[in-house]
């Protein structure tokens, strides 16, 4: 199984300037407690983006730049050798950045998507969820509180 896991605003905002807009640390906890133990497939500039891998977790990061090498990566060259790489994980999950998600798009068979509700200044975006292809099955809501700067919902699709 194949998941695009993500958080985006009300536009569908992920980002500006290679980072986060927002600060949900519930969500951090659920993308770590549902991504831990499986294969993270991810962008160059998105893997750049961390500290330091994250552990626990088999970092796939697709780049186009042959001599591209960084320690705590398997380094490929495209979402078909990353899909391949991973085809041993009985869920493999997509994290960015935004044309990954698009070239993810049509094989994954899950999104686990975070809305955060406001609208935001960003430089990369979701791709639109094709409501011909995706069902909605689950929304479980986050109001703001003391933690979190804004409300949010966690929303589970599955291909139709």
């Amino acid at each position: 199984m194949i998941t695009l896991i993500a958080a985006a605003g009300e536009n569908n905002e992920l980002g500006k300037d290679n980072g986060l807009v927002w600060h949900l640390p519930d969500d951090f906890k659920r993308f770590k407690k549902l991504t831990t133990g499986h294969h993270i497939i991810m962008g160059r500039k998105t893997f750049e983006s961390f500290p330091k891998p994250l552990p626990n977790r088999t970092h796939l990061v697709i780049t186009r730049n042959l001599l591209y090498h960084k320690e705590g990566a398997l380094v490929v060259h495209s979402l078909d050798e990353a899909l391949l790489k991973a085809q041993n994980d009985p869920q493999a999950f997509v994290i960015g950045g935004g044309e990954i998600y698009k070239m993810a798009m049509d094989v994954a068979d899950k999104i686990e998507l975070t809305r955060v509700h406001g609208t935001f200044e960003a430089d990369t975006y979701f791709p639109e969820i094709p409501e011909a292809q995706w069902q909605l099955v689950a929304e479980i809501k986050h109001e703001k509180d003391e933690k979190h700067n804004y409300a949010f919902s966690y929303l589970t699709y599955e291909r139709k």
